[in-house]
């Protein structure tokens, strides 16, 4: 009799080898599988130890570029930040990584996906609303949730135990006294000695910017061009470096970004689950980006509709935060979004110093910018006299209220 097939979502690290070992042992047949969404890995290495932990296939997904075209830049189009604060690095990878998941699972003729992801965070939800999404009928195998694994497995020395036992390799080296995930939009640092909010972050902790105080004492002009709203090409004016390429850009504006100390944010935030816990992100690239696009919309986007996506924004935050990315809400809102993306075309500078990014000039043929009618100084076929009655007829309301109180 033929094994079950279960696609692992498996990452080479302890809790992904254990559980790659344990449903193993509990009769599936594990294929294991590798999301590359920018993270600084040996995958070869990592394919090795699958094997010789017991899977009997192994993907290696590069979802990198994917990643920046389909998921960064339509966060990028609605200026997506959580709580004022985030910008998503963690909550944009993880629909794409369970997507290409359910498609490997579909390939191989099963219904079986299984991750690791912990029962007290987000990327659980993410993760199995990813899966429900892509396919309704999927069974979900997550040992962090379920009884037998927990009786076995109370903490990281029962599993460094299991590992001994089947001869799984573990890294030599001290892990850190937290935790970590990184791809090309950010790393996120967590839990541990940062659980503590009261204390300020260390500086050994920061791996994807240097320190503000030791970054150069000059700064590096940016030139981006815009085509509604997607990023054309991104030009350093200090070097004459020209990129185009979409994941390029991104890697690109990461190594500006670090060079410069952009993109740090330490905050408390709301877990999906109701849970408050402290955050310390680098986002150095994606943060350039930002802030370049929208102060491009400035000049282009008409008031109401640029005030009422910015009103629907924390809303779209919320559901990306949340793993709702493939739902009917949030495809209504980014259909909104794009629509409202016509006409952000054209150039956008940025000054980075020292952890800013600074305004620098923006043009643009779709302007909506009028300098004369702006103008302290011409009238710009302006009539001044039009703004008594527009005062006298939306003050209604206001005296009436007043006289009311």
């Amino acid at each position: 009799m033929s094994k079950e097939k279960v696609i692992l979502a498996y990452s080479g690290g302890l809790d992904t080898s254990v559980i790659l070992k344990w449903l193993s042992n509990k009769g599936f047949d594990v294929i294991a599988y590798v999301a590359n969404v920018g993270q600084n890995e040996d995958f070869a290495a990592i394919e090795k130890k699958a094997f010789a932990t017991g899977a009997s296939k192994v993907y290696i997904e590069d979802l990198r570029k994917e990643l920046v075209t389909d998921y960064v830049i339509p966060a990028m189009k609605a200026n997506t930040i959580y709580e004022g604060t985030y910008m998503l690095g963690t909550s944009l990878a993880r629909p794409i990584i369970a997507k290409r998941q359910i498609e490997i699972a579909k390939k191989e003729g099963t219904v079986y996906v299984a991750h690791g992801a912990t029962g007290k965070g987000n990327d659980q939800v993410r993760f199995e609303f990813g899966y429900y999404m892509n396919m309704p009928e999927v069974k979900i195998i997550s040992p962090w949730k379920d009884p037998e694994w927990l009786s076995q497995f109370e903490g990281r020395s029962d599993m460094i135990a299991y590992a001994e036992k089947y001869g799984i390799a573990i890294k030599a080296s001290t892990k850190k006294p937290y935790s970590e995930d990184e791809n090309l939009i950010h790393i996120s640092h967590e839990a541990g000695i940062l659980e503590d909010p009261s204390k300020r972050c260390d500086e050994d902790v920061f791996s994807l910017t240097v320190s503000p105080q030791n970054a150069p004492d000059e700064e590096t002009l940016l030139t981006f061009e815009f085509k509604d709203g997607v990023p054309l090409s991104v030009k350093n004016e200090n070097d004459g470096t020209l990129v185009t390429d979409p994941l390029e850009m991104i890697n690109y504006l990461n190594k500006v970004g670090h060079d410069n100390a952009v993109g740090r944010v330490d905050m408390v935030e709301n877990r999906y689950i109701g849970i408050k816990s402290r955050g310390v992100y680098e986002t150095p690239g994606c943060e350039i980006l930002w802030k370049a696009h929208h102060n491009l919309e400035g000049i282009t986007m008409d008031k109401e509709v640029m005030h009422l996506r910015d009103s629907l924004m924390p809303k779209y935050a919320e559901l990306i935060y949340n793993g709702y990315w493939f739902a009917p809400e949030f495809n209504m809102l980014t259909a909104a979004f794009e629509q409202s993306q016509k006409n952000v075309t054209g150039t956008s500078k940025v000054a980075i110093y020292k952890g800013n990014v600074i305004f620098a000039g923006i043009s643009s043929p779709c302007s909506l910018y009028n300098e004369e009618l702006g103008s302290m100084d011409k009238a710009g076929g302006y009539q001044p006299i039009d703004c008594k009655g527009f005062i006298n007829i939306n003050a209604i309301r206001l005296m009436a209220s007043s006289k009311r109180d």
